[in-house]
């Protein structure tokens, strides 16, 4: 009796986890975020300042299907010294992995600081796109999530550019 116990909770759970699968999507009029990563002080600030408003001009032009709305949200990777640290680009990563709506991350100017935080966004299935501007990275992004079926847009973006 206790092996045909066990059986049917085995078939129960595994039908529980079937029927959530099709729910965790995103529902039309979603907001989504991306995030922009990059030094909002010191020598390196226009280049960052320009990296965001590029981002937040290009997702504020849509993509044509206004079933989710982009939200671009901008993190300063500089320290004190008003230059990007490894602390500040892990703690940017980080913040982005801990935000369930989003969907990319746009990593900073600097390749060396795109090392540091890679590893943990992939951890999380959230793409990075470094090395655009900011407009360019925003179009791939939305160009990933157009191409894909929209209701899972992080994993449609993570399998495009991740």
């Amino acid at each position: 009796m206790p092996r045909l116990l066990i059986v049917f909770l085995a078939a129960v759970a595994a039908a529980a986890l079937a029927s959530a699968c099709g729910e965790g999507g995103a529902a039309g009029g979603a907001t989504v975020r991306i995030y922009v990563s990059a030094p909002l002080r010191g020598d390196e600030a226009a280049a960052g300042r320009r990296l965001c408003d590029e981002a937040r001009e290009q997702a504020a032009q849509g993509r044509g299907d206004e079933d989710l709305e982009l939200r671009v949200l901008c993190l300063d990777a500089a320290g004190s010294e008003g230059r990007w640290t490894l602390a500040r680009v892990g703690a940017n990563a980080r913040r982005a992995t801990e935000d369930s709506g989003a969907i990319a991350y746009v990593g900073e100017p600097d390749p060396e600081a795109r090392r540091q935080s890679r590893p943990i966004l992939e951890a999380a299935g959230i793409a990075e796109v470094g090395g655009l501007s900011g407009r360019e990275a925003v179009a791939k992004v939305t160009a990933a999530i157009a191409e894909g079926d929209e209701s899972e847009p992080r994993q449609d973006v993570f399998d495009a550019l991740g």
